[in-house]
């Protein structure tokens, strides 16, 4: 089968913001190879750019990213080669929380495990709050385990470790009170409270801005590196265990895992 050429990730740059668009609705903007390769590009364009003051995140479709795509991950552990060339999540979370520009996650609806790593590391995230939230990863037989390096700096302790352990779904405002969230508000208004975001930005100079974000992130860089390598090994273990097989062939054939009670 011909894979199609339609991009993954739409460019476009209005007004001093570069905004990037998921744009592969069929499989809820699922964070294949493909769509990080094109994101990861995007945000490098961007951050390139010196007219661009800021980056504007956002997606198409019913849902913001449901996370790694598991028809992938199942294709790759059955034999097929991995794309060599895209970056895995902790380059791709690395980049935006490295970035030298503001960026800023405008959610569409719903996110689940590593998409919400790309709300954890955005600088400043909005979603409506009919917007819904899950770390599903132990419902497959898997661990939150990259995406815990941004998720675990903004979120706060008692709400990570239950929300990690359950997997439960949560809603914007819940989001919003744990720190995962800036904001979340109502559809209507989703726009127009980005743009005022927005706005404020447009306001910036850009190398205070960028030495502002650089004061926001502190002095982790190292260890953050550290932690990432640390929790790939973690989680290139887990996706190669029987339960997470068992967990995918569960997902594909919606029913429950043999481990649920």
């Amino acid at each position: 089968m011909v894979e199609s050429t339609t991009p993954l990730v739409r460019r476009s740059t209005e007004r001093g913001i570069a905004t990037l668009t998921l744009d592969s609705p069929h499989n809820r903007n699922a964070l294949s190879a493909r769509l990080r390769t094109e994101l990861a590009d995007g945000l490098a364009a961007a951050l390139a750019d010196d007219a661009v003051r800021a980056v504007l995140l956002t997606a198409s479709g019913p849902a913001f990213c449901a996370g790694a795509d598991l028809k992938e991950v199942a294709a790759e552990r059955a034999g097929r080669e991995p794309d060599p060339a895209a970056p895995g999540m902790p380059e791709l979370f690395s980049a935006i929380m490295d970035a030298d520009k503001p960026v800023v996650a405008r959610l569409n609806g719903p996110a689940r495990a590593g998409g919400i790593g790309l709300v954890a590391a955005a600088d400043i995230a909005v979603a409506p709050e009919d917007a819904t939230f899950a770390f599903t990863e132990v419902r497959i037989g898997v661990v939150p385990a990259i995406i815990s390096v941004p998720v675990a700096a903004r979120m706060h302790d008692r709400q990570l470790g239950r929300y990690f352990l359950t997997g439960e779904t949560f809603d914007a405002r819940a989001a919003a009170e744990a720190g995962l969230l800036t904001a979340a508000v109502p559809a209507d208004r989703l726009h127009a409270y980005t743009e005022e975001i927005l706005d404020g930005l447009r306001k910036g100079a850009p190398r205070a801005l960028a030495r502002t974000k650089a004061l926001l992130s502190g002095p982790d860089g190292h260890k953050r590196a550290s932690a990432f390598a640390e929790m790939g090994e973690l989680s290139r273990e887990f996706f190669g265990s029987d339960d997470a097989a068992e967990g995918r062939e569960a997902f594909f054939a919606k029913r429950p895992p043999r481990w649920v009670l």
